[in-house]
């Protein structure tokens, strides 16, 4: 599993009931998940660990 496949669930679950009238209504909620989760790296560590993969430093 590719971490970013963690990421994309994880931004798809918070969207998923979003009745958007535009595209540019999906693309703001897209960014704006996407800003929560990079302030959160608990949530990025865990996407990591998901794939078995290990960080160094």
């Amino acid at each position: 599993m590719n971490p970013q496949e963690g990421i994309w669930s994880l931004v798809k679950r918070d969207i998923g009931n979003l009745a958007a009238a535009n595209l540019g209504q999906i693309t703001r909620a897209v960014k704006r998940r996407l800003k929560q989760i990079q302030y959160r790296p608990d949530l990025v560590d865990g996407c990591l660990a998901g794939t078995g993969l290990i960080m160094d430093g």
